[in-house]
């Protein structure tokens, strides 16, 4: 499912149904040891994945530990993202010559809480839920839109050592199954590709594309950094 909306060059990994656990490396169960038994079992299905997917790039099995803020680390030349809730865990990964950053997410494709919209979505934001909801009765939009941030999130905070909060990233989502991002210039050192704003002297943004699916009960989101 994952797959079918990454670009070529990214390899997909990912398994439903209840977690099941795994056999964790050393180092991966050190890092996790505290943990209650629930997370336990969760991270040890996402590395199952993990490994999965890095298989398909050739890549020989070792410890994914998670970083500072629980992102994993990947082996040197490689890229990727896990993503998992109730039900199903995804991986995907690249090659760094090939992607700067990969960033997925899943959620149950389910309406967001009342009153968590206002947490996650600028005023123009909730003006084009309201009209995507119009155009299209029945889908979570607000739930889709949280999906795609998140996935940005995975991409940028690997890529940039930064950490944009969800409303400091602005999505457009299309009904095509495809979203666009634009971080502010706080979160880019420099002008992004193709950015018009890079000539005309304003602060430069970061424009990112990805791609969004709902399936099997699911809302799954895919975003990369091009290298």
């Amino acid at each position: 499912m994952i797959a079918d909306i990454l670009p070529a060059g990214a390899v997909a990994a990912e398994s439903f149904g209840p977690p099941r656990y795994r056999k964790l490396l050393p180092a991966e169960a050190a890092a996790i040891a505290t943990a209650n038994p629930a997370r336990r079992t969760e991270f040890a299905a996402g590395r199952a994945v993990a490994r999965a997917a890095l298989a398909g790039l050739d890549v020989p099995a070792g410890p994914i530990l998670p970083g500072r803020a629980g992102e994993p680390r990947w082996p040197d030349g490689v890229v990727g993202s896990i993503t998992h809730c109730a039900g199903y865990r995804a991986c995907a990964v690249a090659r760094a010559r090939d992607m700067a950053a990969v960033g997925i997410d899943a959620e149950p494709c389910l309406a967001m809480a009342e009153g968590l919209l206002d947490a996650v979505a600028g005023h123009a934001e909730r003006a084009r839920l309201a009209a995507l909801g119009a155009a299209g009765p029945g889908m979570p939009w607000d739930r889709i839109l949280f999906c795609a941030k998140e996935s940005v999130y995975k991409a940028w905070y690997p890529h940039a050592g930064q950490r944009p909060g969800l409303r400091s990233v602005t999505i457009q989502i299309s009904t095509a199954g495809t979203f666009a991002a634009v971080l502010p210039g706080a979160f880019w050192a420099a002008p992004f590709p193709g950015d018009s704003n890079a000539s005309s002297g304003a602060p430069p943004r970061a424009r990112l594309t990805g791609r969004w699916l709902v399936s099997r009960g699911l809302i799954v989101t895919a975003v990369v950094v091009p290298r």
